[in-house]
């Protein structure tokens, strides 16, 4: 159990058997009545972030939440199949706990995995992946505006945006909460 005094940013928490995570808090002394906690909160379920607030000394659940790292194998159908690097034991994850992630999703990627009550919940990509370009537009010599970007298709699928001077067969490393080219990498 957790009591309001001990929230802080990320600290996750369970209401009604749904698992939370805090994205922010303040807490509040009015001068009259009693002290209270202010929060939101995100389901770990579908995402959606709520306020919802809390008398000063009121206690909430810790979630039965475990974060396992599995490195991912292959695609069978309407799943992913991952392997926990601990067991080397293989499990099918369901497209929808996979979300966007597949995005960028090659075989023998090391990601995490949150399991809420043994069952998966969410994956975590590592935050920068490396990839090859399969197709692009060939960039044309002395074009070289500055931060000029242009639409490319990487192995995984993933469509990002990418500098002029890069062309297919080139590996970059991208970040994946949010698509950027982040550097062309060295064969």
């Amino acid at each position: 159990m957790y009591e309001t005094n001990q929230f802080r940013k990320g600290l996750k928490i369970e209401l009604d058997g749904t698992p939370y995570a805090i994205v922010d808090f303040q807490f509040v002394s009015p001068g009259k009545g009693s002290a209270f906690v202010r929060t939101k909160i995100k389901n770990l379920l579908n995402g959606n972030v709520i306020e919802r607030t809390f008398k000063s000394g009121d206690k909430v659940d810790k979630p039965d939440l475990e974060n396992t790292e599995f490195q991912y194998l292959y695609m069978d159908g309407e799943h992913f199949v991952f392997m926990n690097t601990g067991n080397y034991e293989q499990m099918p994850i369901d497209a929808s706990v996979v979300g966007d992630s597949k995005d960028f999703l090659k075989e023998n990627l090391p990601v995490q995995i949150l399991f809420f009550n043994g069952k998966a919940i969410s994956l975590e990509l590592p935050t920068f992946v490396e990839v090859l370009i399969v197709e692009t537009e060939p960039g044309f010599k002395g074009d070289t505006a500055t931060n000029t970007l242009k639409p490319a298709i990487v192995e995984t699928g993933a469509k990002i945006n990418v500098p002029l001077h890069v062309k297919e067969g080139d590996k970059i490393k991208v970040d994946t909460r949010d698509y950027k080219y982040v550097e062309k990498v060295n064969k």
